[in-house]
């Protein structure tokens, strides 16, 4: 180091371990001459927060609220507050929360593991604070929701031709290529079901990402399908 060496602690005949200190107060940790540790400007104490770069945009610091938060960029990142909760990504506490973690401050998507509020088990947000869904608990059961209130939905209607729309369905037998058993099972191609009901699918056809299906997006067009098929049944019946 450029400064006058003040102090040196050599623990080994090898120099296995030695401290240095110089006149500026920064202290080099170091193993068989290599610095392992600078604390002062690389690594520094400062009261109670631990300070990991030169202009302390990176830290840890450990509160009189028994909090810790930890720092990147210079910005909160991460909390863990006195009785156990953590926040990922934010360091708003929200009541009922044993971990929630939010995309970024300004969009704010994420999700809540909770302590059973409302039978919540998982909460996730679209914004910091709209519900898009939940896992629920009852007793021993388990309940995935996603989004109904008719709060959130506008353009309401329940004349529309459900039945046309079911028979463009291709419903296929297939087995995974990756089961060595080749079990028979039943279901979708997810390129041909998004052009019908273009909301359970996610992902593009030979995308790099593989698509996905989440097939309770198919129920309503099948409920409606059964009452046109219904009411056409009565029709005949009473001719």
């Amino acid at each position: 180091m450029g400064n006058t060496v003040t102090c040196k602690i050599n623990l080994s005949t090898s120099t296995g371990l030695e401290l240095e200190s110089d006149t500026s107060g920064i202290v080099d940790i170091q193993s068989n001459g290599t610095t392992k540790m600078t604390v002062g400007t690389t690594i520094d104490v400062q009261g109670n927060e631990l300070v990991l770069d030169a202009d302390a945009d990176t830290s840890i610091h450990a509160d009189t609220d028994d909090e810790i938060d930890f720092k990147t960029g210079g910005s909160d990142r991460m909390k863990v507050n006195g009785v156990g909760q953590v926040y990922i990504g934010t360091t708003v506490e929200r009541n009922n929360s044993f971990v929630c973690i939010k995309s970024d401050a300004t969009n704010q998507n994420g999700m809540e593991v909770r302590t059973h509020a409302n039978n919540d088990a998982i909460r996730f947000y679209s914004g910091d604070t709209t519900s898009a869904g939940a896992i629920t608990l009852s007793g021993s059961s388990t309940t995935y929701n996603t989004s109904s209130d008719y709060r959130l939905k506008e353009n309401v209607s329940y004349t529309w031709d459900a039945t046309t729309r079911l028979k463009q369905l291709k419903p296929c037998r297939f087995n995974w290529i990756a089961d060595d058993t080749d079990t028979a099972l039943d279901g979708f191609l997810a390129h041909e079901v998004s052009t019908v009901v273009p909301e359970a699918i996610t992902g593009e056809k030979d995308g790099v990402q593989m698509q996905g299906i989440d097939q309770s997006k198919l129920v309503p067009l099948l409920v409606k399908t059964i009452q046109e098929l219904e009411a056409r049944i009565t029709a005949l019946e009473s001719e």
